[in-house]
């Protein structure tokens, strides 16, 4: 039996009809034989980033949280921008991580969806180099106007979009396999 490689889905969108949870939904649909796929969608539930707290008195939220990144086999990421940057949910939890090794050396896939994207996925990037992560540019994807591309009731309606999610999904595979083949 083929061992399915364990995946967190993390939708940085605060809308629970977002494109950015249909993309992952989608992935997760798409590469059930392979992952275990599990979708954080929840992240305005998170407690606010203390400073006070990251070594100690750690909210148990948070603990399971770090603890779900560290036992995953690779993290892919999906969010729109907002304000040209990425979402304060998104940004709480990985602060909450910055002074943790959770994410260090961690296969990841970054996904921008929004309407234009770029200084988000600008700044995702930065973030996940910063805190040590392992993902390269076929790793990542911008997906521009996503409003246009997927379809009321959440299905992927674009052609190229499914195209460019493919490849995506196919480098992620591979970088989560060479990078557990050298641990």
């Amino acid at each position: 039996m083929k061992h399915r490689k364990k995946i967190i889905g993390i939708c940085g969108s605060a809308s629970q009809y977002s494109a950015n949870l249909s993309i992952l939904k989608y992935i997760a649909e798409s590469e059930k034989s392979e992952f275990d796929f599990e979708i954080i969608d929840d992240l305005a539930s998170f407690p606010q980033f203390r400073t006070e707290l990251t070594d100690k008195n750690v909210p148990e939220k948070i603990v399971a949280f770090r603890q779900k990144v560290t036992n995953a086999d690779g993290i892919l990421i999906c969010t729109p921008e907002y304000v040209f940057s990425i979402p304060s949910g998104l940004k709480n939890i990985l602060e909450w991580c910055v002074s943790t090794t959770v994410f260090s050396d961690k296969p990841i896939g970054l996904i921008t969806a929004s309407a234009s994207g770029e200084k988000g996925h600008e700044q995702l990037k930065l973030i996940m180099e910063t805190i040590q992560t392992n993902f390269t540019e076929e790793t990542t994807l911008l997906i521009k106007g996503i409003k246009s591309k997927v379809s009321q009731n959440g299905k992927i309606t674009d052609i190229k979009t499914k195209s460019e999610l493919r490849k995506l999904i196919e480098s992620f595979k591979k970088l989560t396999k060479k990078l557990a083949a050298n641990t």
